[in-house]
């Protein structure tokens, strides 16, 4: 009843059909956000993301759609591997080339697996199981393994139930409690952690940042240049290199800038730092963030202060700041799990990496528990 096929360009499926699958409630799974990483060059030859778009056909007509690569390292997934590769070439393995279902360099939550929504329940299971026995059948034939990151828990069942091992993660987000505004949201706060915010705004405020908030068509081609650059030096500070490439940005200026939020810190007149947000239409996500110059409390008034302050303004729910960061925790986020679910190919080392995912499970749900519990930076009822 059901085939598939796979695509190396995501214009071959074509704007449309790739988006009746994906629908709008997640902006990086759009097919113009996927477009521009491919049209850019960010993956493709030369890089360690081939794209492998899937599509599952009923008959002649698209249904389903999977953002679907070929890795040659496991750079860029926020998933972290590394320790797996290394164990499976002591075993005399080759862990690479191996297939990736995600966003590239995008450690946010979404479907993996995008089914049409004129799709009635009962089918979509059935095209669940069916895209789980293609990954299968593909990497048994090809890779040593399948990993299919930041999916839905929804997702992560449903596959257990076909071989994929469950992979427990952690992140914090921010949580809109319907505030009334950025004090109300203090008053839910300890008296510690309120006084330590506002002790860290007032110091921006004493220092005589100016704080500018852009979006859409306010965006100016030298505030995308500004946003690259710092982009840039936080990249190569922090990994040695950047994924993303000005062409990329060029491409979020030309086709993607009705997602973009990004708030400017400037001194004297200089642009001085900034923070990207992309608005989803629940969630705002940050993304990334750079300055030229290191002025204490900054980084929290761009990345967490002032996306907080926006999303009870526009009635967001969340504000996710991406991977990382327990420091965020005395700011007002909370841990929060993520999913990802993996197949691999080889028996024996598919239950030693099970074996290590139980433990690891254990360990990060003790934490969670720990961190919302006992580290709550909210007052307790």
């Amino acid at each position: 009843m059901y085939s598939y096929k796979t695509y190396n360009k995501i214009s071959s499926i074509g704007k449309k059909k790739w988006d009746l699958c994906a629908k709008k409630s997640n902006p990086f799974l759009s097919y113009t956000f996927l477009n521009n990483i491919e049209e850019s060059k960010s993956i493709g030859p030369g890089t360690s993301w081939l794209a492998n778009y899937l599509c599952i056909f009923d008959k002649k007509e698209i249904i389903a759609v999977a953002p679907m690569y070929i890795k040659l390292d496991s750079q860029g997934e926020y998933v972290f591997d590394h320790t797996w590769a290394n164990a499976y070439y002591n075993a005399g393995g080759k862990y690479y080339p191996k297939l990736q279902i995600s966003v590239p360099f995008t450690p946010v939550t979404g479907n993996r697996i995008l089914i049409k929504d004129s799709i009635a329940l009962e089918k979509q299971n059935e095209v669940t199981n069916y895209f789980a026995k293609i990954i299968i059948n593909i990497t048994d034939n090809n890779f040593s393994s399948a990993h299919i990151t930041f999916c839905t828990k929804q997702e992560s069942i449903a596959l257990n139930k076909n071989t994929f091992l469950t992979r427990i993660g952690e992140q914090f987000h921010w949580k809109n409690d319907n505030y009334l505004n950025f004090n109300d949201f203090l008053n839910s706060l300890t008296s510690r952690k309120r006084k330590s915010i506002s002790k860290e705004r007032k110091y921006i405020k004493e220092k005589n940042i100016e704080i500018i908030l852009k979006s859409g068509k306010e965006i100016e081609d030298v505030d995308w240049d500004y946003m690259y650059d710092f982009y840039i030096n936080t990249s190569e500070k922090k990994w040695g290199n950047a994924y993303l490439n000005k062409d990329f940005f060029k491409l979020l200026k030309k086709n993607f800038s009705n997602k973009i939020l990004i708030i400017f810190a400037k001194e004297s007149g200089e642009t001085i730092a900034a923070a990207m947000h992309i608005m989803g239409n629940k969630s705002l996500y940050g993304r990334y963030w750079g300055s030229i110059k290191n002025i204490k409390y900054l980084h929290f008034e761009l990345c967490y202060y002032q996306a907080i302050e926006w999303a009870i303004v526009n009635k967001y729910k969340f504000v996710e700041g991406g991977a990382q960061g327990p420091h965020k925790i005395q700011r007002g986020y909370l841990a929060a799990k993520t999913y990802s679910s993996h197949y691999i190919a080889n028996i024996n080392f598919r239950n030693a990496i099970k074996d290590f995912l139980n433990k690891e499970k254990e360990i990060i749900n003790n934490d969670i528990q720990t961190i919302n519990q006992e580290f709550t930076p909210f007052k307790k009822n």
